[in-house]
């Protein structure tokens, strides 16, 4: 049997637009390598996992994915199964996330993906391909968040770090991460439930989301915060930067509450902080690479595991309702066998 001739099975959206407002029925189909796109690698996906643009994708938001019928995932990590390129052979064990994998891109909710070479690195040494994904895309921007907090000047001993929206998937791996470099982490979430969890993560206090969430008229507030990253945008990212302790900064890399926040210049040119924007998609694939280099080694979390929770395709369905829906703890990672 050929490549091309190999079945496998996927998560599937369809766009249904016979009714007055389109819906898209969701489904586990079976493919065929022949349907993939074009390019360098193919790639049999053991591991992906759960994000919050995947739960937009499934639902047909054409900002995500502008055309169904589609695929999501945009995290995958897998073994190497054909190459066009000389830097990469079969049997290869690689990681792709970010870029257009799962947007508008057949993703890695199926069991083989095609992508370009110059999307794909190797797996370092110190991680497996399952590790990787509950890192995934959401602990990776964790990650640059961190390091660019890190370039800004951000040492333990300042003052309190603050992660907000701590218990989905960017925001737990943050706690995490942050408590492992030695920093005092205070979570912000609405989720009574998680508490014990963002503890065991290592969070010293943990606040509601409704403290920053009230808008404030003040176009400064007191100090508090020695950095922060925030995943949320909206109301709390104002406030966070009216608190931000002198020459303090935030890393910005979430939308779930709003795109749009309050500001004025004010905390910039009395207090010298500085909103630093995060980007895990496109950022070239060296730093990538490095990133990920920090992820198997000496940012590896001695936690991990506890971020994880396992689950198949016939558990996709639920798992992408409860991340929309804010009802999903850590990090949730989908095993292909």
């Amino acid at each position: 049997m050929s490549q091309s001739d190999i079945a496998f099975k996927a998560l599937w959206i369809e766009e249904d637009s016979s009714g007055e407002k389109p819906h898209y029925p969701v489904s586990v189909c079976r493919r065929q390598v022949s349907e993939l796109p074009e390019g360098d690698l193919l790639i049999r996906v053991r591991h992906s996992s759960v994000n919050y643009k995947d739960a937009l994708s499934a639902r047909g938001n054409k900002g995500v994915t502008r055309k169904y019928p589609h695929t999501p995932g945009i995290d995958a990590a897998g073994e190497v199964v054909e190459s066009a390129v000389d830097s990469f052979s079969a049997g290869d064990e690689v990681i792709v996330i970010g870029y257009d994998l799962g947007m508008n891109t057949l993703g890695g909710f199926g069991e083989y993906i095609r992508v370009p070479a110059a999307w794909a690195v190797q797996r370092p040494q110190g991680i497996t391909l399952r590790e990787s994904m509950i890192t995934g895309t959401a602990g990776f921007t964790a990650a640059l968040c961190v390091r660019k907090l890190l370039r800004n000047g951000l040492k333990p001993g300042q003052g309190p770090v603050l992660v907000t929206g701590a218990s989905g998937g960017v925001g737990s791996y943050a706690v995490a991460l942050l408590s492992k470099l030695g920093f005092e982490v205070t979570a912000m979430t609405g989720s009574a439930s998680a508490h014990d969890f963002l503890r065991k993560l290592g969070a010293r206090q943990i606040i509601d989301r409704s403290e920053l969430a009230e808008p404030s008229k003040k176009p400064m507030l007191a100090e508090q915060w020695a950095g922060a990253v925030d995943a949320v945008g909206g109301e709390p990212l104002g406030n966070i930067l009216k608190s931000l302790q002198y020459g303090g900064s935030v890393a910005c890399c979430g939308l779930v509450a709003s795109p749009v926040f309050p500001a004025t210049v004010l905390p910039f040119i009395l207090r010298n902080v500085n909103l630093l924007g995060v980007d895990s998609v496109e950022l070239p694939l060296a730093e990538k690479a490095e990133v990920w280099e920090h992820l198997a080694a000496d940012w590896k979390l001695d936690n991990l595991e506890d971020l994880a929770t396992d689950i198949g395709l016939e558990e996709l369905v639920d798992a992408l309702d409860a991340v929309f829906n804010g009802r999903s703890t850590g990090r949730l990672v989908l095993t292909l066998d």
